[in-house]
């Protein structure tokens, strides 16, 4: 065991994936902020998806336990940072690694109701999470959010409520970022993109209805940088990095995790 973030806590949104060839981004973090010392509380509206995470760090001799909840619902939410106290006594660490874009279409196309999940799901659900834990925070004078947000925010990409989602993502990061850098507290985004993650090639090549194999083919000469796609690894440090006390001095950051993708012009 490493020790970047000894006997600090932390609690990851979405710590649990969907079935897939590769590990999903929350579970990726949460076995990584393991191994480097942290206590993880780890939360999910799929219990048998985040259950099979918490095996995965206690076979590494990690810290966690896990928490059932539906981040679209306030109590739920409420719930994460009460439970979180009552278990570890503080928060240091917030990850908001919740989003989907199913059911996105173009303008003219795109329902109500996919519109609204979307955004309760993206957005609404952050609002809460922050919501609860940011007193907590607070109290402390110290604290680190970390928005996992998508390079979709400033592409331009097919899809119309993901991305203005990830845009809303983005500004609330910075909101919040302003707003509390005189409690100590921190907050920053990782801007994704095109990831092998379950939930990407999975999801996508249902959605499209094409063959993973091709759907990979097709992402990887998107990427800029040498090796195609990155991976739920990627993201893993990256959010490692923010959390720890080597970006003590880094807020308001939004960071790009994208092997160059949104800095290609032309």
């Amino acid at each position: 065991m490493a020790n970047r973030l000894k006997d600090k806590v932390v609690i990851i949104i979405g710590a649990g994936q969907q079935p897939g060839d590769t590990i999903g981004n929350g579970r990726a973090m949460s076995i990584l902020f393991a191994r480097e010392g942290a206590k993880v509380m780890l939360v999910d509206k799929n219990l048998d998806f985040v259950l099979k995470t918490k095996t995965m760090i206690e076979k590494e001799g990690g810290e966690s336990f896990v928490f059932e909840a539906d981040i679209t619902i306030e109590d739920n939410c409420r719930g994460i940072a009460e439970k979180c106290v009552e278990v570890y006594g503080r928060i240091d660490i917030l990850v908001n690694n919740v989003g989907i874009g199913s059911g996105d279409r173009k303008l003219v196309d795109l329902s109500e109701e996919a519109w609204d999940k979307i955004f309760d799901v993206n957005l609404k659900g952050m609002f809460f999470t922050c919501k609860y834990v940011l007193p907590v925070m607070e109290k402390q004078e110290s604290g680190s959010i970390i928005n996992i947000s998508s390079v979709a925010a400033v592409c331009a990409v097919r899809y119309v409520a993901y991305k203005i989602s990830k845009s809303a993502v983005n500004s609330l990061t910075h909101q919040l970022a302003m707003k509390y850098a005189k409690n100590g507290i921190r907050v920053n985004a990782i801007m994704l993109g095109l990831m092998n993650t379950p939930m990407a090639i999975e999801g996508i090549s249902k959605g499209m209805g094409i063959k993973k194999e091709e759907l990979i083919k097709m992402r990887d000469s998107m990427v800029p940088l040498k090796g195609g796609m990155g991976n739920a690894w990627d993201t893993a440090y990256a959010a490692l990095f923010l959390a720890s006390d080597e970006a003590k001095f880094i807020t308001s950051v939004i960071l790009p995790v994208d092997g160059g993708q949104c800095a290609k012009i032309g």
